[in-house]
């Protein structure tokens, strides 16, 4: 049958679908199957022929998405084709001119009509929220009397329930974020309220209702749903007719936030007083309140009442997590944060079905609505993550929600001038999570300093801070009020709290105690100090702990210590703004700072004015901002609902104006850090196939004779000359700063429409040579030349400042691909580059204050007699039971395959070793970050030196082989060169040592050679 499109799709309009169409007959006339083009080509599929019904109806025995590759007898994944299945029946029901065909009652006709014609006027309901409504309406009344074809329905929600959570029945109504959810529920307690009071004895409808939120944020915004609040939905945005008003005055509804339901203790009794009681009266004290009193202080209004309909709001936290039989990931499979988020989500989640269950078993439940734009199972759950709950009846995408235009359209990197597969600022958490702090804020987090952040980070910071720097510039132009909000979503505390003094300022501490400079913030717009180093009046960024705030519990002490001094600075501004001088001392400091961060964006508001939100965790689901333009995930992102959540707090639209074509006008935001794919699915791993592993070791005692011994290096010890300083500079000490070691330059953002930005670092170039030069020589001088507590030798300043002008004019720095010498302020970089002149420096002492290495003391010798491990590598060589004491050499390249058959053919070699497993390892330090080299080879050489007994006194040649010389490779040969190599022969102890490096495969054989060649010669002579 071939396929037909009659529907003409409309991009950017919130009151119809683009790409979405239906399949015609052969006469021509619309079928039940739904061509979704919005859809990613996994669910283009048929909606599947309904198996016939068993007398036992459960889940298990239907398996609608049974071809998924998920789901399986015991738990269904994919409930996408019976999703499409009810949006066909619901589209052809919606079209039926008649309301008396509609199969509802006239109260329930009259909304529908209302909600779909009334000129409202203000914004009128978008589409998907009708649609959403309708799809409830329609299992509701139409369904139960349309028979056994559409039985099935019913029959898919129960069993899923059953599966998940049979306590309860659930409904799920997936809602893109920013399009509407409450405007949904104020929907849907006005069609249940206005039926239920015109047909009291219907067991249908209710008017009582329990609304449960994931925070104290979004509980207080959904007073809206009360029917007598000032701003209430049903009066305001017309919601429900004029005539149905007092109807809704009968509503009796609660709302609250899932920690309520956690059960509390009513009697405070000190840990001692409690142990002396029931010793004495021999029984446990009870003094946590019941299930019943918890219901009596959460929901006391409806006590006593039936038939109760339950609202959750962002239900993607409310569920029971599967340890038996599970299919996905348990807490128990994961490991470290992983394992920890897993337990905080999996305690928030059987906190919040606890207490629904509760309700139940007191009140009675009769349906929970959940809305969620992400109502996927959770990492560690028990389930599949990412997989949608399966009793989800309808959903918008964000997908739909972009094309439509109701959310502002997310702007992804797409491409980069940078090398390698992988997008750097798409996948940043890839290249920098390793060298971030670990969670909470112990000594080292504390010892950390903001301005060591890794480079690739503070890349992607200019990067979407110099786009955020023109959309502030264009704001202003344009006069609107308040500022556009850069937002930074990080992993943990210590992470947060140093991103968030490197952008705003901080005071450094003197290593006594005694003193503190102001280091201002690196990002102007951002500073919380001004160019005197005084605090600015109003913050300008701010940094959020969102858990924390939503649970309404106190803050913690380290979050009270970072905050204190904004949380001064707010309760000054309260002061002001009221008048009241008593108003900072009425309000607690978690309320304080919700209210400021609730109110970002808005005028006249304590968060006006706020440019940068620095949040420790995920900013709270309901967060409304609207001003939101700039997003940065500075975590790891396991999930596309993650990565969907997080993207999501950028994503309400400013303006809601429909242009003079009737549509919304596009709005961007521009995220980096966040892998967001627009398409994507669960995958289930397949299982890695066992591999052969072999044994490599020394051959004792056969290739005794062929043993190498080497010294176990822990450092080096150099002496300042007391005269003029010099540098010996050379091809490894430049330093070149390029797109691979800094992170894209050229970063080119592009959402699935719409215009693409290019990010670049072009604002870098206003920087001052002479700041550059000063900065670099002060960090030579701080970090190089600095013994351990002592001051600083300012006498050698001037002499560094010389060599660092050499270096600098001598063409040792190296910009391409769009980097900036600006660049060498961040930390990293500035530590390569001072290493690079101290190797200089270094090389030039040698002979007269000799460099001398500093051994293991435990264990200051290693040899090849230990190598004893076996491996699964495939790319392995053999080695001559004359050339090397170790049986075999395992590559990690084809090249080092080739220098062992060049080794062996030489005869100058004596003998050679891989090291690998061999624990030959060479301490070097990337900037200020301490490494462990390991070379590629040792091979020894007879190069007819004699020792001075007359004994031959072989040249012990370390080897590495590299096909591509990284800013990393330069740092490894100049400690070699400079330090390992004379520090070891210095010591006289473990013969006479050399390094080389061969960086051409087919030229190896002659180069290898020729270095022999060369030392022969050397000696003869």
């Amino acid at each position: 049958m071939s396929e037909q499109f009659f529907e003409k799709p409309i991009l950017n309009s919130p009151y119809f679908y683009p790409g979405r169409h239906w399949e015609l007959d052969p006469e021509g006339q619309p079928t039940n199957r739904i061509l979704d083009s919005r859809r990613r080509s996994d669910l283009i599929t048929p909606v599947p022929k309904t198996k016939k019904q068993r007398q036992n109806t459960k889940q298990g025995a239907l398996l609608l998405g049974a071809d998924d590759e998920l789901s399986s007898e015991d738990q269904e994944y994919n409930p996408t084709p019976i999703i499409n299945e009810i949006r066909g029946y619901v589209e052809t029901w919606r079209k039926l001119p008649n309301p008396d065909q509609w199969l509802v009652t006239p109260e329930t006709a009259r909304l529908l009509q209302h909600w779909r014609h009334h000129k409202f006027e203000g914004i009128r309901p978008f589409f998907c929220q009708i649609e959403a409504v309708e799809t409830a309406i329609w299992l509701t009344e139409v369904a139960p009397k349309m028979g056994p074809r559409v039985a099935k329905f019913w029959a898919h929600i129960k069993g899923a329930n059953e599966q998940a959570n049979p306590e309860l029945m659930r409904l799920a109504l997936k809602l893109a974020t920013g399009a509407g959810k409450t405007t949904v529920m104020a929907m849907l307690i006005a069609w249940q309220t206005v039926n239920a009071v015109r047909h009291p004895n219907s067991k249908q409808f209710s008017s009582r209702f329990l609304i449960v939120s994931p925070g104290i944020t979004i509980r207080d915004r959904l007073r809206v749903l009360l029917p007598n609040d000032p701003e209430s939905y049903y009066r305001g945005r017309e919601i429900t007719p004029p005539d149905m008003l007092r109807d809704i005055q009968s509503a009796k509804i609660v709302i609250t936030n899932y920690h309520a339901f956690k059960l509390r203790e009513k009697l405070a009794i000190a840990k001692g007083t409690r142990q002396a009681l029931e010793g004495w009266r021999g029984d446990k004290i009870q003094t946590i309140e019941t299930e019943g009193e918890m219901i009596q202080r959460v929901m006391g209004d409806l006590m006593g009442q039936k038939n109760i309909v339950v609202l959750n709001d962002e239900a993607h936290h409310c569920y029971r997590e599967r340890v038996k039989d599970a299919d996905g990931e348990t807490e128990d499979d994961l490991k470290g944060d992983d394992k920890s988020e897993a337990k905080e989500n999996n305690e928030a989640a059987r906190m919040w079905i606890s207490g629904l269950e509760a309700v139940k078993r007191k009140l009675g439940i009769s349906l929970v609505y959940d809305l969620s734009a992400t109502p996927f199972f959770l990492r560690g759950s028990g389930y599949i993550e990412g997989t949608l709950f399966p009793w989800t009846m309808s959903d918008f995408s964000l997908m739909d929600a972009i094309e439509c235009g109701i959310v502002k359209l997310p702007r992804v990197p797409v491409a980069q001038n940078a090398p390698g597969d992988s997008l750097v600022y798409r996948n940043l958490w890839e290249h920098i999570g390793k060298l971030l702090p670990k969670k909470g804020r112990g000594t080292s987090a504390k010892a950390a300093d903001p301005l060591s952040l890794p480079a690739k980070l503070l890349g992607a910071l200019d990067a979407l801070y110099g786009h955020y720097t023109k959309t502030f510039e264009l704001w202003q132009e344009e006069g609107i009020g308040v500022p556009p909000v850069f937002i930074v979503v990080c992993n943990n505390t210590a992470t947060s709290e140093l991103i968030y003094k490197y952008i705003s300022g901080f005071d450094r501490v003197s290593d006594d105690g005694t003193e503190t400079t102001l280091e201002n913030g690196r990002l102007a717009l951002f500073r919380n100090y001004d160019d005197f180093g005084n605090r600015m009046p109003r913050p300008n960024s701010i940094l959020i702990d969102s858990a924390q705030l939503e649970s309404g519990e106190a803050l913690d002490k380290d979050f009270r210590e970072m905050a204190a001094t904004e949380i001064e600075q707010f309760k000054r501004e309260m002061v002001e703004r009221t008048g009241d001088i008593t108003a900072g001392d009425k309000i607690d400091e978690s309320t304080l700072l919700r209210e400021v961060m609730n109110t970002v964006g808005k005028k006249d508001k304590l968060g006006e004015q706020i440019r940068c939100v620095v949040s420790v965790s995920m900013l709270t689901e309901g967060w409304d901002a609207n001003t939101v333009t700039h997003v940065l995930g500075v975590r790891a992102f396991g999930t596309q609902l993650l990565c969907e959540q997080v993207v999501g707090r950028a994503l309400r639209r400013q303006s809601y104006e429909l242009n003079d074509e009737g549509l919304f006008n596009v709005e961007y935001a521009d995220v980096l850090g966040i892998p967001f794919d627009f398409a994507a699915k669960p995958v289930v791993s397949p299982p890695a196939k066992p591999r052969e592993t072999v044994r490599v070791q020394a051959v004792k005692p056969g290739r005794d004779a062929l043993e190498i011994t080497f010294p176990r290096v822990e450092g080096y010890r150099v002496e300042l000359p007391d005269e003029r300083l010099e540098a010996n500079f050379g091809p490894d000490h430049v330093l070149e700063l390029t797109p691979e070691l800094l992170g894209p330059t050229i970063n080119t953002n592009q959402g699935i429409i719409g215009e693409s930005v290019d990010l670049t670092l072009a604002h870098l170039e206003d920087m001052r040579s002479s700041t550059i030069l000063f900065h670099l020589a002060r960090h030579l001088l701080y970090t190089k030349y600095r013994d351990p507590g002592e001051e600083p030798k300012l006498h050698l300043f001037g002499q560094l400042k010389r060599v660092t002008r050499q270096w600098l004019d001598g063409g040792y720095l190296k910009c391409t691909g769009g980097t900036y010498p600006a660049q060498l302020v961040y930390k990293e970089i500035a530590d390569m580059a001072a290493e690079r002149i101290k190797a200089a420096i270094t090389e030039t002492l040698q002979g007269e204050r000799p460099v001398k290495a500093i051994l293991d003391a435990y264990n200051p010798t290693g040899t090849t007699a230990f190598v004893n491990f076996t491996t699964s590598k495939e790319l392995r060589y053999q080695t001559a039971p004359n050339k090397s004491h170790v049986n075999w050499v395992v590559c990690d390249s084809e090249w080092e395959a080739e220098f062992a058959r060049v080794a062996e053919a030489h005869p100058s070699v004596l003998s050679y070793v891989k090291n690998q497993g061999l624990g030959l390892e060479v301490p070097y330090l990337t900037g200020a970050t301490p490494h462990k080299y390991i070379p590629d080879f040792i091979v020894q050489i007879d190069d007819g030196q004699l020792s001075e007994n007359g004994e031959p006194d072989p040249l012990n040649l370390i080897v590495e082989i590299k096909g591509y010389r990284g800013e990393d490779a330069k740092d490894k040969a100049n400690t070699m060169r400079s330090y390992w190599v004379p520090g070891v022969n210095n010591l006289e102890k473990f013969g006479r040592w050399a390094f080389a490096e061969f960086t051409a495969v087919y030229e190896m054989e002659a180069e290898f050679s020729k270095l022999i060649d060369d030392l022969l010669a050397k000696e003869i002579a």
